[in-house]
């Protein structure tokens, strides 16, 4: 783990030093954005048949509307990223985030309907949105849909040893940074108690810590394999459970929960059309491993 040791000066690193460490760990981009669903009893269906159709037609809404809102929003001039992109949400699947309205109605030509409308995450496909992501003319080409890297100055660490976050984006982007360590805790390390920026421009290297931290990430027990995980959107994400400790923040929402709710985004990004709102979201993670001083 690191221990978050009080540091109130800025650590300067020359941007030549910086090696770029890749993650082990697959990366996540998606869409988010609300859909709605309907279907009709009719003849041949069950109340509950109908509910399954009126979810099945949000979630086909869903993917509909999110390729074509990642089609107005990216202007890639290459044709084979243009490809995988169509490929890649032609593909996509749905994660049900929330089901923010649902009840039965009744038509007058068709009878007993019912609607529902979600919250739901477009998850593209995963080959063809890697194909586009290894792409190094791509990765840091604002026009190209949000691709946030996260990494550290090392993969392993030995007790004493500081380290070093970075992170970059393509395009403008919220975000929130989380350590977990080889016991299973979890701090936010940014936003932190005296560094609240979540907002970070494209194209520029945010280092961890630097600025107004006020902590070192410093290698000490327990040992082992740790990650640190970046989560950002093109809108402000969706609120955790956190617990001031020092320099940084406590999470106190399950692990298992702390994805789910910073995809509960705020819905301000621009629209496609009259169809609603769509947002851009991204998750990261950078794996590493810590061990006791040789």
């Amino acid at each position: 783990m690191v221990s978050m040791k009080s540091n109130r000066g800025m650590l300067v690193v020359l941007l030549f030093l910086l090696i770029l460490w890749p993650s082990h760990a697959p990366a996540l981009q998606s869409t988010i954005t609300e859909a709605e669903g309907y279907a009709c009893m009719g003849e041949d269906r069950s109340r509950r048949q109908t509910e399954e159709a009126a979810m099945e037609d949000a979630k086909r809404r869903a993917i509909e509307f999110s390729s074509t809102y990642i089609t107005s929003e990216t202007h890639v001039k290459d044709f084979e990223v243009e490809k995988d992109l169509v490929s890649a949400y032609a593909n996509a699947t749905v994660k049900v985030l929330k089901e923010l309205e649902k009840g039965w109605y009744k038509n007058e030509n068709a009878g007993d309907c019912f609607r529902v409308k979600i919250k739901a995450e477009v998850i593209p496909d995963e080959k063809a949105m890697e194909r586009v992501s290894q792409r190094t003319d791509v990765a840091d080409d604002p026009s190209a849909p949000l691709n946030v890297r996260v990494w550290t100055n090392k993969r392993e660490y030995s007790r004493g040893e500081k380290m070093s976050i970075y992170i970059k984006g393509n395009k403008p982007f919220y975000a929130r940074v989380i350590y977990r360590d080889a016991a299973g805790s979890t701090v936010q390390i940014l936003p932190n108690p005296y560094r609240n920026e979540n907002y970070f421009q494209g194209g520029v290297i945010y280092e961890i810590p630097s600025g107004n931290d006020r902590f070192d990430l410093e290698i000490s027990h327990p040992f082992g394999e740790e990650n640190i995980t970046v989560y950002a959107s093109t809108s402000p994400l969706g609120d955790i459970g956190l617990h001031s400790q020092g320099a940084v923040y406590s999470v106190t929402t399950k692990a298992n929960d702390i994805g789910v709710q910073t995809r509960g985004i705020q819905l301000t990004g621009k629209s496609a059309g009259k169809g609603g709102h769509a947002s851009e979201f991204y998750e990261n993670k950078a794996e590493i491993t810590t061990r006791p001083a040789e």
